[in-house]
């Protein structure tokens, strides 16, 4: 009693705990064992080897997007999605482009039977001009033929298209600019072929956007990394080019593969090796027998 009377709040020292403080402890082991009984929220952590993978592929081809390499594993059996595939890459973060507009998505149903063609300029070291002329089928992206000239003239880019044709190609529209150099032995023979020609309207090269989209990504993909010496030059890096192009390279139209369909390894076995394409330019990745 005398206590009490000279210390009011002798009652709180008997006391282990408060009872707030007993609320409190609940209130937070509530918390927590339901947080280990949730599943996580986002995606799945990938492996170390995954990461491992998708920085020696970024560090192997500077020059590819999160897409690509995305579609590369994809290939090898992971699906890792691009976003996943960005944050492991050592450069930043590009904005995804917007999807293809649904006109375009109808536009693909006349692909089939449908050829393009065009020029490209390319410079030597001797600050020559070099014309590659290239056939793009356009239901697979598949180049069909490519060839180098310094001097293109109508009969020449003529029998580059019948070089193009074979018994697998049977074309129905062949897409091509006004340019002066298909002249009437052009037009001519591609008639007898049995071709229709369509051509864009001047200036207006937005129309066979097929083949102004393939000139950009050679340029990106290979004239941009190299000096060419000369005509012989140029012929080897393109042809070496669209092999990799056609068997090698992820499509994002074809849902990340080939114009040449690659098959993909679902099977985890197997270390993954690189295959150098263009002198370690690009590379092809698959799994060691």
């Amino acid at each position: 009693m005398i206590v009490s009377r000279l210390w009011g709040r002798w009652a709180d020292a008997l006391a282990i705990v408060k009872p707030s403080t007993v609320i409190t402890w609940h209130r937070h082991g509530f918390a927590r064992y339901w947080t280990s009984r949730s599943r996580p929220v986002g995606r799945p952590p990938i492996g170390i080897e995954i990461i491992a993978l998708i920085e020696r592929i970024a560090a192997e081809n500077p020059t590819w997007s999160r897409r690509r390499i995305a579609s590369e594993l994809a290939n090898l059996g992971y699906a890792v999605d691009k976003n996943t595939v960005a944050k492991y890459m050592s450069r930043p973060i590009t904005r995804p482009r917007r999807p293809p507009s649904q006109t375009w998505k109808t536009f693909r149903n006349h692909l089939a039977g449908t050829i393009a063609i065009d020029f490209v300029t390319v410079p030597t070291v001797t600050f020559n001009i070099v014309y590659v002329f290239f056939v793009l089928s356009l239901e697979r992206r598949r180049v069909l033929h490519v060839n180098v000239t310094t001097h293109p003239y109508a009969e020449w880019a003529a029998q580059q298209i019948v070089e193009a044709i074979g018994a697998e190609i049977s074309p129905t529209y062949l897409i091509r600019d006004r340019d002066s150099i298909y002249g009437r032995a052009f037009e001519t023979r591609v008639q007898h072929l049995g071709i229709e020609q369509l051509k864009i309207a001047p200036r207006s090269p937005w129309q066979n956007g097929y083949a102004e989209r393939w000139v950009g990504t050679l340029r990106r993909e290979l004239l941009d990394h190299v000096i060419v010496l000369g005509e012989r030059h140029l012929l080897r890096l393109i042809r070496q080019y669209v092999l990799y192009y056609n068997d090698d390279r992820p499509h994002m139209s074809l849902d990340g593969d080939a114009p040449v369909t690659r098959p993909i390894e679902h099977s985890p076995a197997g270390r993954v090796i690189g295959l150098p394409r263009i002198g370690g330019l690009h590379h092809r990745y698959r799994r060691a027998a």
